[in-house]
């Protein structure tokens, strides 16, 4: 049987195939563009952090914490931006000290439990990184939320997640230094000293392997 060729199925097709292809296009745009948000949040973090003048860095990350929330508000629905505007709130709020210190810290909290809703293990596990890392820096109530014991549970939950990532291992092992518990911290700060490199993450790691081998001398003068 013959077919009869039928010109408004062709115009279907190719306007599915075209609007299809733009979609598609259009998504692997968005995420380059997320992507590169987040390294040049990496960066900018690890060039206030490391680099910065302790004079400066207070409006360095204000700057940055700016840049930050308009990526995030850039990217509803992203777990990414959120987590790396908390990471910059946090910091942020270590360097502005005084009673706005606290407020960043709980809105660097809220972001990373709005992130851990949409995609838990992102990032290697940093969401739970950063949440331990604040339960374990705030202070408790009635000043703060800090809490040691979900802090502990945070900081395993990371490494459990990237059991070989210098953050997780070195976090977990300041906490654990913190706790006294001496052998055990030494035990993780030397895994973070060993970690593997960061493909593009090279000015991060410069710097926190240099907080790890000053943390692992302090275990170390405790036996």
């Amino acid at each position: 049987m013959k077919k009869i060729f039928n010109p408004l199925s062709a115009i279907i097709l190719a306007a599915t195939l075209f609007y299809g292809t733009l979609i598609l296009d259009h998504g692997l745009a968005f995420a380059d563009t997320v992507s590169d948000n987040i390294a040049e949040l990496q960066h900018g973090w690890a060039k206030a952090y490391y680099q910065t003048p302790d004079k400066q860095k207070e409006a360095v990350f204000k700057e940055l914490a700016a840049k930050a929330h308009a990526y995030t508000s850039a990217s509803p629905g992203r777990a990414e931006p959120m987590v790396w505007e908390a990471i910059i709130l946090s910091s942020y709020a270590k360097f502005a000290g005084g009673l706005s210190a606290l407020d960043k810290a709980k809105a660097a909290r809220d972001l990373l439990e709005k992130a851990e809703k949409i995609q838990p293990d992102v990032l290697d596990g940093s969401i739970y990184t950063s949440l331990g890392s604040l339960y374990y820096k705030v202070p408790r109530w009635p000043i703060g939320f800090g809490d040691k014991h979900k802090a502990r549970d945070y900081l395993e939950k990371a490494v459990k997640l990237n059991p070989a990532g210098i953050d997780s291992n070195y976090f977990y092992g300041d906490f654990l230094l913190e706790q006294g518990e001496y052998a055990k911290a030494q035990e993780y700060l030397e895994k973070a000293l060993s970690a593997p490199p960061r493909p593009g993450r090279e000015d991060a790691d410069q710097g926190r392997r240099a907080e790890v081998q000053q943390t692992l001398e302090k275990s170390r003068q405790h036996g």
